[in-house]
Formats: C-alpha cells, sequence, structure tokens
C-alpha cells in the first residue's frame, strides 16, 4: 500500500508541474465531494466507500478499512468544521477540485481531490494535502 500511495503522490507531483487549466465549477463533482463529507459525518462508511473510485476501493478492500484511513490520515475530512470550494483544475490529465477544509481547531487544508468520471457518475480517485494560502498580515 505505501508503493501505490507513493507512486500516487509521484504522478500527481508530475501533474501539478505540468500546465494547469482552470474549469468552470461543475456541480456534481462538488456534490460527490460533499456527500462524502456527509457520509463521514454521519459515521456511514457504506455511503461513503459508494464515493470512491474502483481504484481506491481496491487498495483499502472494505468500507471499514477506509473508513479507518479517513479518520488516521484525513481528519479533517473525518470531521470537517467548514468546508469551501475553490478552483476545479486539469493538471496533466488529472481533473482535480480544490477544496478548503478548516478544522474543528481552526486550522486551514488546502486539499487537492483527484476525480474520475465513471458509469457511476463521478468518484473521489485520490486526495492530496495542497499548500494552504498564506494569510498576510
Amino acid at each position: 500500500m505505501r508503493r501505490f500511495i507513493l507512486t500516487l503522490g509521484l504522478i500527481w507531483a508530475a501533474a501539478w508541474a505540468q500546465a494547469q487549466e482552470v474549469l468552470a465549477p461543475n456541480p456534481a463533482i462538488e456534490s460527490t465531494i460533499q456527500s462524502q463529507f456527509e457520509a463521514f459525518l454521519a459515521d456511514d462508511l457504506a455511503t461513503a466507500w459508494q464515493y470512491a473510485s474502483p481504484n481506491i476501493q481496491r487498495l483499502f478492500q472494505t468500507p471499514e478499512n477506509f473508513g479507518r484511513m479517513v479518520r488516521e490520515g484525513y481528519p479533517m475530512v473525518w470531521r470537517p468544521g467548514r468546508i469551501d470550494y475553490l478552483d476545479l483544475q486539469t493538471l496533466g490529465g488529472l481533473v482535480v477540485q480544490r477544496v478548503q477544509v478548516t478544522d474543528r481547531q481552526g486550522r486551514v487544508h488546502v486539499l487537492g481531490y483527484q476525480m474520475i468520471e465513471t458509469e457511476a457518475g463521478w468518484q473521489i480517485n485520490g486526495v492530496q494535502f495542497l499548500r494552504a494560502p498564506e494569510v498576510g498580515a
């Protein structure tokens, strides 16, 4: 699993280095991400699992494994305070929705949600921590 995550990180790094194109907001993508947030808040792992891509489902194998990874690795996703949808971009062929999540302690996190369109609609194919915007005085 570590090799997969490292490989995914390298793919994303290469994509970020390529030209970026900002797209118009996509309500279907935002709805998918929002629905997964709501499922986590309700402790409904089976529903949250439905929004994960086949690749993510193969990697984690069960909703419980997936939920454990999110609780431990992405606590701000598990229990967000505030969620703001930033821009939607294509990055080296990847579709990435940037989301700013303020956790319940007031810390700001910017996440890149890689999205893929499947027969089931838009699904989340990975989430990467991005640099939070710098706040000036």
